[in-house]
């Protein structure tokens, strides 16, 4: 699914190739995966013993598998991975659980709700700490969330996880309540431009999203959940055939994503080279004053605001269980789930 995004005024933000996903959620868009072959742009790899059907979305949650794949880390551990990109978690989900894929990188939260209908899913490995970023216009006289209150905000549709984060923690650390603000469930393309329109008053956003848009358009961030509110929001989901049978692929992959990892955290400018191009299709990007920036440094700059994390710790299952509860009061799950039941460590617990 191919946009062009928020051509407004005197600023042409010309960014395709970036899918409206639900980063750590869902949407209301559906699309047939896209497939394409695992690079060769590592170093000397392993002979290919393993394939792989990996699914991820376009997003900045999923830049370790990305990268895995386009800096050919998956090749070097000794796999073949056809890569399949969806436009939701849920349709992600969907084709785990249809035996269409084997794993992929989505929010956790799609997994309680699979598993709830009693789906065989394992979640294997960490990915990203949730990150959603609260923008309001430069000149606004909004500082903090609380002087939302009667305002209209632009995020994700009901029951994606940031809408459910939003709800569950941003608005009851502002002592609100979710009817205390206007709501527009739409995309993040959208929001921003709605954010740049004056048609919000906030934009509840993720990466790559919100590092464009401060690069672009004259906004300001007053609030990120990841800094007041630390979740493990992205996983690594597997099918439980694929974890019964061929345990050797998913330890493979996930040695592969941590190498990805490794390399986000600690060169992220060399990360950017790889996935830059999956983002943005331009080398630069005009900004709202008339002068460019590099995409790559955009991206860059995207990267370095996430917090990758291959372990699932003790502490993060103790936040999945409170979405789970957030779920739970929210009307999106009948039941709380058992979040451990949903887990295999076995990988980590090797490290």
């Amino acid at each position: 699914m191919k946009l062009n995004l928020w051509k407004k005024g005197l600023s042409i933000l010309a960014l395709s190739t970036l899918l409206v996903a639900g980063a750590c959620g869902q949407n209301d868009k559906t699309s047939e995966p896209a497939a394409s072959s695992s690079a060769s742009a590592g170093g000397a790899s392993e002979q290919v013993t393993h394939k792989l059907r990996l699914g991820y979305l376009n997003v900045m949650d999923d830049a370790q598998t990305i990268l895995a794949d386009r800096a050919g880390i998956y090749k070097s551990h000794g796999l073949d991975v056809e890569m399949h990109m969806f436009s939701s978690g849920t349709d992600l989900i969907k084709a785990i659980v249809g035996g269409q894929l084997d794993a992929g990188v989505l929010g956790f939260t799609n997994a309680l709700s699979w598993l709830d209908k009693g789906a065989d899913l394992k979640i294997v490995g960490g990915a990203q700490m949730g990150y959603h970023s609260m923008l309001v216009g430069e000149n606004s006289d909004v500082t903090a969330i609380e002087q939302l209150k009667g305002k209209s905000v632009a995020s994700q549709q009901q029951g994606s996880t940031a809408d459910i984060v939003l709800n569950g923690v941003v608005w009851k650390q502002a002592g609100m309540e979710r009817g205390d603000v206007v709501m527009q469930h739409v995309s993040p393309a959208v929001a921003i431009q709605s954010l740049a329109a004056g048609k919000v008053d906030g934009a509840f956003v993720f990466e790559p999203y919100a590092s464009i848009a401060k690069q672009s358009y004259p906004v300001k961030e007053i609030y990120e959940v990841g800094q007041s509110w630390p979740f493990p929001c992205m996983v690594v989901i597997a099918s439980g055939d694929i974890v019964k049978n061929n345990k050797e692929a998913v330890n493979r992959m996930l040695d592969a994503q941590k190498e990805a990892i490794d390399m986000l955290s600690n060169d992220a400018a060399k990360a950017a080279s790889f996935i830059t191009s999956d983002f943005i299709t331009e080398d630069t990007l005009k900004k709202a004053d008339g002068t460019t920036v590099p995409a790559e440094s955009v991206i860059q700059a995207s990267i370095e605001s996430q917090v990758f994390n291959w372990k699932i710790t003790d502490e993060d299952i103790a936040r999945m269980d409170e979405v789970g509860q957030m779920m739970v009061d929210q009307e999106i799950l009948k039941a709380k789930p058992d979040v451990k039941t949903a887990l295999d460590l076995s990988w980590q617990e090797q490290q």
